[in-house]
């Protein structure tokens, strides 16, 4: 729409839109301020979509315009919606509105056009098919209209937006009569670019991702539509799949992507997919997969970089080279796992595990990245980003899963293979001869455990299973023994990576490779901890010191403790983030296996540990490290008093002033001294009760953080399970000392505390009962009512089943007289039911399926089974939720789960305790 006549209140809105871009803060503030005002004046959405219609406006003010449609629409679009504010746009505007930006779809500006798109789409939620039946049938007919490329790429992305929200309802209809226009546009390459045929096959897959969705409802329905659109998409993904794929064509990248999840909807949703349809896009596939490994190579592992890396189309769609290569594996992970279509590629099991280990070589921009940030590698290492090593060495897992015995083989072949080229290229004087080498050891440390527990699911003769698994690991043994002898010579500078991957590989494999060649690898790792080496080898000097320490020879590895114990200490300096939490880890290991030895460190450790926990307390992962730490201190022979010592005259000043606390350090700080009260001496837990135990009562029943809360209830519960009665004697007042414990549970029963508080109250008050029960006897009426409310009021499943399970200590502490702790709680009032028990039992018949832990369970379902053993005449008098009602076919959306809630069986409490 071009050369629209600008009014005056036209420009007047051109004027305020071009001022919320100024440079001058008064002045924008002062336009949107405008703007806002003139929002809720009648006629302000059709002046903006006049503004995004008119080409005769700057591009950036026409964006701005239907960003803010799109926002006035959410807001006085739909009476009764819950963004709804007044007044409400008129039927005569809407339709003006709608016009416009239908008009508008076609506009030569991508960017555009995908704002157009959203403010379509966000009428449409609202008026679509009721109110806007012409929309389908122009959308329709604009992308077949050849002759507009542009009004193409509008109504595309326009449905691709719409089918994002489309529901069981309007899938039937829509897709008979959308799936054939789709199909001339991706079938059309000669007058359809491919970004535009990309589009297409983005809606087909939103399409089939909400059939599949309904598969499960509406099999038959669901089979019935896709049945006959199958074969001509089939036939027309294995055309865009033979072809192979072209280097430095994100387009051509990106159309693939499209066709392989449009497939993963087809195997994965629909049964009725057979081998003979899928072995029409089969070698089509292995086209795209093996090219892809040439491309792959060229532009990731030797390149720079990919220079697609991280950029977007015009609709925010990615277009990387590495996004295709995830997607492709995730589709091969589909068929592995398809116990149907996994026979097709059976016979190409072993080129399938051959390329793919290739795909996992490292890049040149890992190689860079890697280099300057240790941090990096440990969170790729540690899977923390998705990669085409993650997803591949996941490929790799399916098919040492699915494929049984030939699967292992596979692997273990394929590795040998690589091994062999790298030593050829090693021995041509390539200068990458390491990339396969430490790709293949990545691979087979990925399926570390499926490796060593090969042939487990292959054979059912006991004596055939053991001959063949150890054939396995003797295999295997040798094949990574020679791997990693022949490499120990190497440059650890020229070689980091893959010096890296020996650490790691030795530590995984230990149970198979020599003791030799263990110790050796051992002592080269603690040796390396205090050398300059790359910061990616000192990575992976940690993993193998933390894996293979606990099992080492300790005779022999004693006279290096004190060494690697004093060279972890000085990397902890040069750690942060990813490393810390490595280095931090390996030292914990290294306190255990020094056992006697840290006692003599424990002076030089204790101090460095206790500051950088204070340093990084507000870092949940790294001080809970600091605190394992300093607990395998605590644990070492002669060494829990001295670290008393050294803790409680920090953490005392701490808890006693705990408003005056940078954020953190309190809740920090009652970890750290729960820590120290676990399972320690008696002496110890007197002096931390002398030091901070009025303090940890007063910030239950004064703090209002709920991290203090929980962490301050959990200490306190170690304080009565470390002391028990002798707690009592330690104040100046036995009879205070009881009744601040009282006070503590009296606030975190409280009903009106958010449960949130009162999280960890359940453990807090089965220690009292456990340790101090002649004193709780004593109040066991009060405690109850207190418990009833507090279940009343509770609003978290945990909390719920932690005071469900007092109640099931409880009833096990009543024993042989269950009959008497029944009877107290039917003299007991429960708001909404006949009383106590009759509440309890019913809350507890519904939570106990989310109790957690086989302890717990175990102490719940017995209590189940004393309360029936007694018979009692209530139990037959109690009516509970039995089993839900199914009350609706099809997706449960959220308008119906309002209008037919779920509804249950009710069924007497005996038949639902049995």
């Amino acid at each position: 729409m071009a050369n629209v006549a600008v009014d005056e209140d036209q420009q007047w809105l051109l004027n305020c839109l071009s001022a919320t871009l100024d440079s001058n803060q008064e002045v924008r503030s002062f336009a949107e301020a405008s703007l806002n005002q003139a929002s809720l004046q009648p006629g302000f959405g059709r002046g903006l979509s006049k503004v995004a219609a008119n080409r005769d406006v700057p591009f950036g003010l026409r964006q701005l315009a239907a960003l803010l449609l799109k926002q006035f629409i959410k807001k006085h679009w739909q009476e009764g919606d819950e963004s709804f504010q007044h007044p409400a746009v008129s039927s005569d505007e809407k339709a003006v509105i709608r016009g416009l930006l239908l008009s508008t779809l076609g506009d030569p500006n991508r960017k555009l056009c995908t704002a157009i798109s959203m403010a379509i789409a966000s009428i449409a939620v609202y008026d679509w098919p009721e109110s806007w039946p012409d929309l389908l049938p122009f959308l329709l007919k604009l992308i077949g209209d050849q002759s507009d490329m542009n009004g193409v790429h509008g109504a595309l992305r326009c449905l691709a937006l719409l089918s994002g929200d489309l529901d069981d309802t309007m899938i039937p209809t829509l897709v008979p009569v959308l799936f054939p226009c789709l199909y001339t546009i991706v079938s059309s390459s000669q007058t359809y670019s491919k970004y535009l045929r990309t589009k297409a096959l983005s809606i087909v897959y939103a399409c089939t991702s909400m059939l599949g969705a309904m598969s499960g409802v509406y099999q038959a329905e669901t089979s019935a539509l896709v049945e006959p659109l199958r074969k001509p998409w089939l036939d027309q993904f294995s055309f865009i799949l033979e072809q192979p794929v072209q280097p430095e064509d994100p387009n051509d990248w990106s159309i693939r992507m499209e066709v392989l999840k449009c497939l993963n909807q087809f195997v994965q949703n629909f049964p009725s997919f057979t081998e003979t349809e899928f072995m029409v896009i089969v070698g089509a596939l292995w086209q795209t997969f093996v090219s892809s490994l040439r491309v792959y190579t060229q532009s990731a592992i030797e390149g720079t970089e990919d220079p697609y890396e991280g950029s977007y189309d015009s609709d925010g769609a990615e277009k990387s080279l590495d996004s295709f290569v995830i997607q492709l594996f995730e589709f091969l992970l589909t068929i592995v796992g398809s116990t149907k279509l996994v026979k097709v590629v059976a016979n190409n099991i072993a080129d399938l595990v051959y390329y793919t280990i290739a795909f996992l070589q490292v890049t040149e921009q890992q190689v860079h990245t890697w280099s300057i940030d240790a941090n990096q590698f440990v969170a790729d290492e540690d899977d923390v980003t998705y990669s085409c090593r993650v997803s591949g060495a996941l490929l790799l897992e399916e098919v040492a899963t699915c494929c049984g015995r030939e699967g292992i083989d596979a692997i273990i072949n394929a590795a040998r293979k690589r091994f062999s080229e790298s030593q050829q290229e090693k021995a041509s004087g390539s200068v990458v001869w390491w990339r396969k080498r430490e790709a293949t050891l990545f691979a087979l440390a990925s399926l570390s455990e499926q490796l060593l527990e090969a042939g487990v699911c292959s054979f059912h003769d006991n004596f055939q299973l053991s001959v063949v698994s150890g054939l396995t690991k003797v295999s295997l043994g040798n094949l990574l023994e020679q791997m990693i002898t022949e490499d120990m010579g190497i440059g650890v500078h020229e070689y980091p990576f893959l010096y890296a991957r020996m650490f790691i590989s030795v530590a995984k494999f230990s149970s198979v490779i020599s003791c030799g060649i263990l110790e050796h690898f051992l002592h080269a790792a603690i040796k390396t901890i205090g050398m300059g080496v790359p910061p990616a080898v000192k990575v992976g000097a940690c993993r193998a010191i933390s894996q293979l320490l606990p099992e080492a020879n300790k005779s022999v590895i004693q006279p290096q403790m004190m060494g690697l114990l004093s060279s972890l200490t000085d990397l902890l300096h040069q750690a942060s983030d990813e490393t810390l939490h490595l280095v931090l880890e390996t030292l914990q290991a290294a306190i255990t296996a020094g056992h006697e030895l840290s006692t003599s460190a424990e002076p030089i450790i204790s101090p460095i540990i206790l500051n950088m926990w204070a340093l990084n307390v507000s870092d949940p992962f790294i001080s809970l490290d600091a605190i394992e730490v300093l607990e395998a201190i605590k644990n070492a022979p002669g060494c829990i008093r001295p670290l008393t010592s050294r803790i409680l005259p920090y953490l005392g000043p701490v808890l006693n002033k705990p408003q005056q606390q940078p954020d953190g350090l309190v809740a920090g700080s009652l970890d750290l001294i729960t820590m120290l009260l676990k399972n320690a001496p008696t002496d110890v837990v007197k002096a931390a009760y002398d030091v901070c135990f009025d303090a940890v009562i007063r910030i239950v029943l004064q703090s209002d953080d709920h991290s203090e809360m929980q962490n301050a209830t959990e200490c306190l519960a170690s304080f009565v399970s470390g002391g028990r009665q002798e707690l009592l004697a330690w104040g100046s007042d036995s009879g205070f000392t009881m009744g601040s414990l009282l006070d503590a549970a009296s606030r975190l029963l409280d009903p009106d505390l958010e449960s949130s508080g009162s999280l960890f109250v359940g453990s807090y008050i089965l220690q009292l009962i456990l340790h101090l029960p002649s004193q709780m006897g004593q109040h066991i009426r009060d405690l109850i009512i207190a418990l009833v409310r507090r279940l009343q009021s509770a609003s978290i499943a945990g909390l719920k089943s932690s005071l469900l399970l007092i109640f099931a200590r409880l009833i096990h502490m009543s024993a042989p007289n269950v009959e008497q702790f029944i009877n107290l709680l039917i003299t007991i009032p429960s708001e909404g039911y006949q009383n106590a028990f009759v509440y309890v039992m019913s809350e507890w018949t519904k939570q106990q399926g989310e109790i957690q832990g086989a302890y717990q369970i175990k102490v719940t379902t017995s209590a189940f089974a004393l309360l029936l053993s007694t018979r009692h005449p209530e139990l037959s008098n109690i009516n509970v939720q039995g089993h839900l009602i199914k009350s609706m076919a099809g997706i449960t959306t959220r308008s119906k789960a309002k209008s037919a809630p779920d509804q249950w069986t009710i069924v007497p409490l005996p038949a639902k305790m049995h």
